[in-house]
C-alpha cells in the first residue's frame, strides 16, 4: 500500500516559506495544508492570507487550503476566494485546540454542536461546489463529542477527515488516544487520515500496524522537529544523511533570511525564530541547551553565533 504523507497546518510555521524551504531540501511530503484563514467577522481576506495561498508562492507544492469559522457566510465567501485562485478544495479546521479560539465555538470548541455543523455543511454543499475536507479532534472534553458528528458528515461527500487523536482541552500534552480513533473508523464510511504524535520512523511504523486501513498521514510537530522524517518515511530508513545538519543549516538559512527581510525589527525575528528553535532543537543531542543558548542570544549577531555554534557542534 502506497503511503501518503502530509504536512498538518500549523499557524505560524508552515507558511509558504518554510514549505518552498522544506520541500527544496528535504522532501517527503506529498501535500501541504496551509495555515487556516480567519476572517473574524470580516469579508476580507488579510494581505499574508493572501500571499501564503497565492499560485506564485506555491509553484513546485501541492497545497489545500483552511478556513476556521462557525459562520457559513465566512465559509462560502473563502471558499468563493480559493475557487477564483484555481482551488478545488477547501479543508474546515474542527482541530485548533487553543482556549482563545474553542471558547468561541470554532476549531475543536465546535465538535461538540452537531446541530451547527450540520447546518454549515448543508448550506455549503447547497450554494458551493467546492470539494469540503475536515481537519478534527476527537472533541474538546472528551473524545466522544465526535461519534455524534460522524453520522452527520456522512451525509455529505467530504472528500477525507483527518483525525488528530487527541480531544482540543490536553492542546498537545499527554498521549494520543488509539482506541478513540478506532471508534472513529468504526463509526464512519469516509475516507480517514491520521494525525498526532508521528515523531520516528518506529513511530510511524507502530501506528501503521495498528491502523492497517490507513494510508494517509498528516505529521505536524514531528516534520518541525526532525525535517528528514517524511523522506525517511518513504525511504522505510532510519539512516539519516551522511551531511545531515549541513542540510539542516543551509534550510535554517534560508528561512531566517527569508523572515527576517519580511519582519520589522529584532523583536519579531526573534519570536519567530525562537518557536522554530523549539522544535529544531529536539534534532540536537542535548535539545535543553541548544534551545537555551539560542533563548540566550540577545540580538541578531548573537542569534548568528549561537546558531553557527550550535551546528559547527552537530557537525564535529
Amino acid at each position: 500500500m502506497n503511503q501518503t504523507l502530509l504536512s498538518s497546518p500549523l499557524q505560524g510555521f508552515t507558511d509558504y516559506k518554510f514549505r518552498n524551504a522544506f520541500n527544496h531540501f528535504f522532501g517527503g511530503i506529498d501535500t501541504f495544508y496551509s495555515p487556516y484563514i480567519r476572517l473574524n467577522g470580516k469579508f476580507v481576506i488579510k494581505n499574508s492570507y493572501q500571499k501564503d495561498i497565492i499560485a506564485e508562492n506555491n509553484t513546485d507544492l501541492e497545497v489545500i487550503p483552511q478556513v476556521i469559522t462557525n459562520d457559513v457566510d465566512e465559509f462560502l465567501f473563502v471558499s468563493k476566494y480559493v475557487q477564483e485562485l484555481g482551488y478545488k478544495e477547501l479543508n474546515w479546521n474542527l482541530g485548533c485546540p487553543y482556549p482563545m479560539v474553542a471558547k468561541r465555538g470554532m476549531g475543536s470548541g465546535l465538535i461538540n454542536d452537531a446541530e451547527k455543523i450540520n447546518s454549515i455543511l448543508h448550506k455549503i454543499h447547497n450554494e458551493s461546489d467546492i470539494l469540503v475536507s475536515m481537519k478534527m479532534r476527537m472533541g474538546y472534553d472528551n473524545p466522544e463529542e465526535i461519534l455524534d458528528v460522524l453520522p452527520i458528515l456522512d451525509k455529505y461527500p467530504l472528500k477525507n477527515i483527518a483525525i488528530h487523536a487527541r480531544i482540543g482541552k490536553q492542546l498537545y500534552k499527554g498521549g494520543t488516544d488509539l482506541d478513540a480513533f478506532q471508534k472513529c473508523l468504526d463509526n464512519t464510511k469516509h475516507k480517514m487520515y491520521y494525525n498526532g504524535d508521528i515523531t520516528s520512523v518506529a513511530a510511524f511504523k507502530k501506528l501503521q500496524e495498528r491502523f492497517p486501513s490507513i494510508d494517509h498521514w498528516m505529521i505536524g510537530r514531528g516534520l518541525i522537529a526532525d525535517p528528514f522524517l517524511p523522506s525517511m518515511i518513504k525511504k522505510n530508513t532510519t539512516e539519516y544523511p551522511k551531511n545531515r545538519f549541513h542540510l539542516f543549516n543551509d534550510f535554517h538559512d534560508r528561512i531566517y533570511q527569508e523572515y527576517d527581510a519580511a519582519l520589522s525589527g529584532p523583536t519579531p525575528i526573534k519570536m519567530k525564530m525562537l518557536g522554530f528553535w523549539e522544535y529544531f532543537s529536539q534534532s540536537f543531542s542535548n535539545p535543553h541547551k541548544t534551545y537555551k543558548k539560542i533563548k540566550k542570544a540577545s540580538n541578531k549577531k548573537a542569534y548568528e553565533i549561537a546558531v553557527r555554534e550550535i551546528f559547527k557542534e552537530a557537525t564535529t
